[in-house]
């Protein structure tokens, strides 16, 4: 007995166990949890401060989930929420004997007297829960990585997009009852009906607007076109529309061109001073001085630029996030489809798959953050090859049907002025010198409409059809009537009749 007393080897590794092992225990404020049930069961006050802040998983005790479950029935059915009603429901739910019966309700009501401080005790129990949560992230994130057969940038997305979770708080939702969501409809219905029967985020183009009643949240909506259509210019008209006219903060993703390069192109759709006179910097002095004038509206603008090339879906989701809970991203701008790659390291050298691994990543990305994103993509080659008028289709669509299968939205833009036609094909053979046909041709949520913008060629720039665009340099410098070399422009007729709240 002797011996095995005196051996220290025993003894040092019998308390490096108890070292490693020091009975750690999850999160928790029990006490606080029983003091917020208590306080919501006898006084209602207390249960509208904290039913949009807590929910069931919030409570650590499983008793203390279906206690709080009960309360919710019954706040959302607008009963009293008291000692005996909730008593009752869960004697109906048949977790009474579960919770501890009508003793262990008695107990919480008499461990506080008023729900006075009940909102910070329940941020403290939600701090808590969100302890847990990335206790339980972590310790997934750590058995994965020791996988090898994970594939890695897998696993960096999923870790990322569960952080951002947390971080929103939106954790993964159960099925909701049909009343919360009639709930829900008739309070988006309501909404709607205050904002001009615009749900979702304006375009600034009047007819698109009408059809769509804004971009709506979660869409995935795909503008394709043949290049040469304006696809950039389109959108960077309607980015202007949304940051400047509306502030609503928008993102664009440029694959094709620089950040540079297209903040230079929304400049000159703003001053209405062309993009080669731009690049150049060949302007007079009161061009300088207009340009200061009018980029200052843009230099304010909520728009978000990145430029990275070959994005691919990964970093595209990390960087939505990021912008989204930093910003208030309310819609995401990519351009174009084609360009981004899968990041993935088990690529199969198929293109059609790969597009079609996109086009599902990008309607996914959408759903997570709620928000509107608009790709831009492009059309085959057989739209050249088409005899008469070459207006697109959804066949057209390159590379993979998968991106008609995801959006929600399928649009073209078409000028049959880039193919020399003078005329539309319509019964009155309308002129269609300056003009685009924005072509919806799937819409799940609504109907299918031809509408036709006004392009300005030399600003390349978009606005409504039946709207008075100013150009005071084109009209006034470069007009075939005007010869720019025999006559004096007066610098402060190049001010008049400019009007900031122009829409672009």
């Amino acid at each position: 007995m002797e011996n095995l007393k005196s051996q220290p080897v025993k003894s040092f590794k019998t308390s490096k166990i108890i070292n490693l092992e020091k009975g750690k225990i999850p999160p928790q404020a029990v006490d606080l949890e029983e003091a917020v049930l208590g306080a919501m069961m006898i006084d209602k006050k207390g249960v509208v401060e904290v039913i949009d802040l807590l929910h069931p998983e919030a409570f650590y005790k499983e008793a203390h989930q279906d206690i709080f479950s009960a309360i919710i029935t019954l706040f959302h059915e607008a009963k009293p929420t008291d000692l005996l009603t909730v008593s009752n429901q869960l004697r109906t739910d048949g977790k009474l004997d579960k919770v501890g019966g009508d003793y262990f309700l008695v107990s919480l009501t008499q461990k506080v007297s008023s729900s006075a401080h009940i909102e910070y005790h329940s941020r403290i129990i939600l701090q808590k829960f969100i302890q847990r949560k990335l206790i339980s992230i972590s310790s997934d994130l750590i058995e994965e990585a020791y996988d090898e057969t994970v594939d890695v940038f897998d696993l960096l997305d999923d870790a990322e997009s569960k952080l951002f979770e947390v971080t929103q708080g939106n954790f993964k939702k159960t099925a909701e009852t049909a009343e919360s969501l009639v709930n829900q409809a008739l309070k988006k219905i309501q909404d709607i009906s205050n904002t001009e029967g615009l749900s979702g985020v304006p375009s600034g183009f009047s007819q698109i607007d009408k059809l769509t009643a804004g971009w709506q949240p979660s869409d995935l909506i795909i503008i394709a076109a043949r290049p040469g259509m304006g696809k950039t210019a389109f959108i960077i008209s309607m980015a202007k529309n949304i940051a400047i006219t509306k502030n609503i903060p928008v993102a664009v993703f440029s694959l094709e061109m620089s950040s540079v390069q297209l903040i230079t192109r929304m400049i000159s759709s703003e001053t209405n001073l062309e993009s080669s006179k731009l690049r150049k910097g060949n302007l007079e002095k009161f061009e300088w001085e207009l340009l200061q004038v009018k980029v200052e509206n843009l230099s304010k603008a909520p728009i978000f630029i990145d430029d990275q090339p070959a994005l691919s879906v990964f970093d595209l989701r990390a960087k939505a996030r990021r912008l989204v809970s930093q910003h208030g991203i309310k819609l995401i701008v990519i351009d174009y489809l084609q360009l981004m790659t899968t990041g993935s390291s088990k690529s199969s050298g198929n293109r059609e798959q790969e597009i079609s691994t996109i086009s599902r990543n990008l309607k996914a990305l959408a759903k997570e953050l709620n928000i509107p994103v608009i790709a831009l993509s492009q059309l085959s080659r057989q739209v050249e090859a088409r005899s008469g008028h070459k207006r697109p289709m959804l066949s057209d669509l390159r590379e993979s049907g998968a991106i008609e299968q995801d959006a929600d939205i399928v649009s073209f833009i078409y000028r049959p002025e880039y193919y020399k036609f003078v005329e539309w094909d319509d019964d009155e053979k309308t002129p269609c010198q300056g003009q685009a046909e924005f072509i919806v041709a799937k819409h799940r949520n609504g109907g299918l409409d031809n509408i036709r913008l006004k392009f300005v060629d030399h600003l390349a720039h978009f606005t409504d059809l039946d709207e008075g665009f100013v150009t005071v340099f084109h009209s006034k410098m470069n007009s075939e009537s005007d010869n720019a070399s025999n006559r004096t422009v007066n610098p402060d007729d190049a001010f008049e009749g400019l009007d900031d709240n122009v829409p672009f």
